[in-house]
């Protein structure tokens, strides 16, 4: 298992060495910069400190040594400064990175949530009334775009409901690590999850319906009904042992696809994480977040994809990751 996971990792290595290529060109090739912006928004900055600035920052150097110089940078964990926040970019993603996972994993807490007993109530009795309502939703949630979603969530239960903030992370006037301040963290994370998470789960939904329905006709399945087996047992130790199994591997996938998913979820619900940073950052065109959020969300890709090879080969030992 060992080997082979090294043996991924250095697969990935090129890979990586790719993306980062790959983003620097796309980042250069943007028309402007962010001192350029400055200029536009700061009447007092000058054509000739403008000029100074870009000299000093090392802007007017050929592109190979400006790369060279941004990778050598990366790698020592300098993901350079944020010419618009004015601060390290590690700093300004320290302080945002926390309530991007946490909004992450609620979302994928909530969809294995829902979607799982969906699935296996859909596909046990598939063909049934109750199938026909789940895979209406599924159809629903497909069609229906995550950004008029979660705009249509925020407008129902936020704005004329009243249920849920709409807007940040956490009111300001709690005392951090309280039990108040972290209920109150909790329910202004509840709806961007949940609507997240109600998208999210027709995927889910799909494969272990699809799963199920193909694996109860299998032969192994007949005989064990011909040999008088309980239908709950069949269920529990045949059918949904081996329906599992995609949507095992499936996790992995979820966790990084959640990170673009954020961008929408965390602008429209005005929720302080990498994903509203992300958007801002290019209207800004402050490149230097920009390319290293792109960089880690390209990071966190391969590593999702190497998770899910894992669970896979954990969750059934005859398949073997190569």
């Amino acid at each position: 298992m060992w080997t082979i996971i090294l043996r991924r990792i250095a697969i990935m290595i090129p890979q990586l060495v790719l993306l980062s290529v790959l983003i620097f060109v796309l980042a250069k090739a943007m028309p402007g910069d962010a001192l350029t912006g400055q200029l536009a928004d700061n009447p007092k900055m000058d054509m000739q400190t403008l000029a100074e600035l870009k000299a000093k920052l090392g802007l007017n150097d050929p592109l190979y040594v400006q790369y060279t110089r941004w990778v050598s940078n990366l790698l020592q964990g300098d993901l350079g400064l944020s010419y618009t926040h004015q601060q390290p970019v590690t700093e300004l993603l320290a302080q945002r990175i926390g309530n991007t996972v946490l909004l992450s994993v609620c979302i994928v807490v909530l969809t294995y949530l829902i979607a799982v007993p969906l699935g296996i109530l859909s596909g046990r009795w598939n063909d049934s009334w109750a199938d026909k309502l789940i895979v209406g939703y599924s159809y629903v949630s497909f069609a229906t775009p995550l950004f008029i979603f979660a705009v249509l969530m925020l407008f129902l239960f936020g704005f004329t409901l009243g249920w849920f903030p709409t807007g940040g992370s956490v009111d300001i006037q709690l005392e951090a690590g309280t039990f108040d301040y972290y209920l109150n963290r909790l329910h202004h994370l509840l709806l961007p999850a949940l609507s997240g998470a109600l998208i999210g789960t027709v995927g889910v939904i799909q494969y272990l319906r699809s799963e199920i329905i193909e694996t109860k006709m299998k032969d192994f399945v007949k005989t064990a009904r011909a040999k008088g087996v309980p239908e709950s047992r069949i269920y529990s130790r045949h059918i949904l042992r081996s329906s599992f199994i995609p949507i095992a591997a499936f996790l992995g996938y979820e966790i990084t696809g959640l990170i673009g998913g954020s961008i929408f979820l965390e602008s429209i619900f005005s929720y302080p994480g990498i994903g509203q940073l992300f958007l801002q950052s290019i209207t800004q065109r402050d490149y230097s977040v920009v390319t290293a959020l792109v960089m880690i969300s390209g990071v966190a890709t391969l590593i999702g994809t190497l998770l899910s090879d894992l669970i896979l080969s954990l969750v059934d030992p005859r398949i073997r990751i190569e």
